[in-house]
């Protein structure tokens, strides 16, 4: 009986640890940039770890071109990329916390949690 009660004082006391690792990494995620880009480098977007767009430059030639079809195309690639790029880095960090572990659905819990 006693060693049940150690069991689970162990599993809890790993799952408290496991909680501080866990916000830490969720504040490392917010903190992350990634960039994406088109067009030979003449759009880039950056997105934050909260998935959201931080910045988008875009080269004086393309908007002096007057093509605003190709702008919005490659406007939607970078933005794409960027943010492949930043889930990437999402799910990365998230492994690094649990010790590579592969959690099923860690990739839809990340992205439901606007990560």
């Amino acid at each position: 009986m006693f060693k049940e009660f150690a069991a689970m004082a162990s599993m809890l006391k790993q799952a408290q640890g496991m909680s501080g690792k866990m916000q830490e990494a969720r504040e490392k995620i917010a903190n992350l940039r990634c960039e994406g880009q088109a067009g030979a480098g003449m759009v880039t977007v950056e997105v934050s770890g909260q998935l959201k767009v931080v910045s988008c430059r875009i080269d004086p030639a393309l908007l002096a071109s007057g093509d605003r079809e190709m702008l919005e195309e490659l406007i939607c690639a970078a933005t794409n990329q960027a943010l492949e790029k930043i889930r990437e880095a999402q799910l990365k960090e998230m492994q690094a916390v649990t010790g590579g572990l592969n959690i099923p659905g860690l990739s839809d819990a990340l992205a439901g949690m606007g990560m």
